[in-house]
């Protein structure tokens, strides 16, 4: 028995070295003061110069390498300085493509980048805390919590509401979508009758949601728009009536406040009516255009919206924040709590607050980040003046360029209802295909030139040109540079 304690003892000593030495060589992970301070330097002095240069930076870099570089550098045993770390960043990640940080950016909806929020990012980083669970975490639960009641005051909603702030508007749209599923009851007989009906102007997450969610089989209707890309009441509600007749089940009805291609806000409160007549489920997508509920002129156009069931708001848009964050707002808590709640038993310890919803009941996310962080601090420390400042800035530049780009000569698509403008260059007497090719030319022309970053899309088949007015760095000189570029462009195809 002694020699067993000895032997017992022996190997107790070795894995306790051992542990000591696994220890020892994973203590890079935990860096010291000055480790951190030399890390921090490092990364603070790129963003600063990365800042001092966005004014200049090309809103488009066109490269031929597009960052192949970072594959020099592969996951290896042993790490690299963080120099030349900071290096491959900036070379072959931040230079090349497109530069949404940028107020030329005036391609794709963007993601703003507020550096109050990249502060925030940081603390939430470096503290950790876990947002899913009021249980384990009843400050970032409580300060999510409080966005989404400052979201749905802003929509409308009663004090029932709740909601959570997912990734982006397409995982708030598919759990609104799933809510909107789960409280009619649906079931998979049900689909093949059930019937949602939008536009062909609403944003393909919409069906990428429905095939996720299961809901493959369901009928969709494309209702028609109207000569401003806005969704007709009447044909909504002669839509609806033929399905009836047909015997199949209408139910879920989905608006856009603020379409991708056009910027198009549906006629809300005309269509909330016919929602609650035919008791259909009534979801807008207001991904880019919900925050210009903070302008006078957002209110009066997505007048309704506090009348729909659920509705997504994308911060990251028309709120600036960095790329990651969309608010879904829903009516009744009791709804998207039967949907999206459910629990394991190695969970049991986290006791329900009454008081505080958890996110992780309210979504389908467990793994829950901290990104409430980004959005409060901005806003605790600038409060709501100069984001509504901004976006009415935006408005106002948007029609703006309307009417200058027109005056150059572009043929100009319906007047913005928000910060989208649609145009396109028409030579007399240059049939579709021509004037289809002249404008790729221009769109491609710009992107080389890379000052501004313009996109474009196709609507009815004609090849259409799009400014998006929407940046916090965007202003007046930026959009007379676009119109520059843009006369430059045009005249570079030999059609000005």
């Amino acid at each position: 028995m002694e020699g067993s304690g000895a032997h017992r003892s022996g190997q107790d000593l070795a894995l306790r070295d051992r542990i000591r030495a696994l220890e020892r060589a994973a203590r890079p992970l935990d860096p010291g003061s000055t480790r951190r301070k030399r890390l921090r330097s490092a990364v603070i002095a790129s963003s600063e110069s990365f800042l001092r240069r966005i004014e200049s930076t090309k809103a488009y870099q066109d490269t031929d390498d597009k960052g192949i570089g970072l594959l020099d550098h592969p996951i290896q045993k042993h790490g690299i300085p963080i120099e030349t770390a900071i290096d491959l960043l900036e070379h072959d990640v931040v230079r090349p493509g497109g530069a949404p940080a940028s107020g030329g950016y005036l391609a794709y909806i963007p993601g703003g980048g507020l550096y109050h929020a990249a502060m925030g990012d940081f603390l939430a980083a470096v503290t950790n805390k876990y947002a899913g669970l009021f249980f384990t975490g009843p400050g970032p639960v409580r300060m999510e919590n409080l966005l989404v009641r400052w979201v749905a005051d802003l929509v409308g909603y009663p004090a029932s509401a709740s909601g959570h702030i997912a990734s982006g508007g397409s995982i708030a749209n598919l759990v609104a979508i799933t809510t909107a599923r789960d409280a009619h009851g649906l079931r998979g007989a049900d689909f093949p009758a059930a019937v949602v009906y939008l536009t062909t102007q609403a944003h393909h997450s919409i069906d990428k949601a429905l095939h996720i969610a299961g809901l493959g089989e369901v009928q969709v209707r494309r209702i028609a728009v109207d000569a401003h890309y806005r969704m007709r009441p009447d044909a909504l509600a002669r839509a609806i009536a033929s399905d009836r007749s047909q015997g199949l089940r209408p139910w879920l009805i989905i608006a856009s406040a603020g379409t991708t291609d056009t910027g198009a806000v549906d006629p809300l409160d005309a269509i909330a009516t016919i929602a609650e007549r035919e008791r259909c489920w009534f979801h807008v997508d207001a991904a880019y255009g919900g925050f210009f509920l903070l302008t006078d002129h957002g209110r009066e156009v997505l007048v309704g919206i506090e009348r729909s069931d659920s509705a997504v708001l994308d911060p990251h848009k028309s709120l600036f924040l960095p790329y990651g964050a969309g608010v879904l707002v829903v009516r009744e808590a009791a709804s998207l709590l039967a949907s999206q709640c459910y629990t394991g038993s190695y969970m049991q310890d986290a006791l329900r607050e009454p008081a505080e919803i958890s996110p992780a009941d309210v979504s389908p996310e467990l793994t829950k980040h901290f990104r409430a962080l980004r959005m409060w601090l901005p806003l605790i420390l600038v409060g709501t003046e100069p984001f509504r400042a901004a976006l009415d800035e935006k408005l106002l530049l948007a029609r703006y360029f309307y009417r200058e780009v027109e005056r150059l000569g572009f043929e100009v698509g319906p007047s913005p209802e928000l910060s989208v403008v649609t145009y396109r260059w028409v030579p007399p007497g240059a049939d579709l295909e021509r004037a289809n090719r002249i404008n790729e030319a221009i769109i491609e022309g710009v992107r080389r030139d890379g000052r501004v970053f313009l996109s474009s899309t196709m609507i009815d088949g004609r090849f259409t040109l799009r400014l998006v007015s929407l940046h916090f760095r965007t202003h007046l000189r930026v959009i007379d540079l676009a119109l520059r570029v843009l006369r430059e462009q045009a005249s570079a195809a030999g059609e000005l």
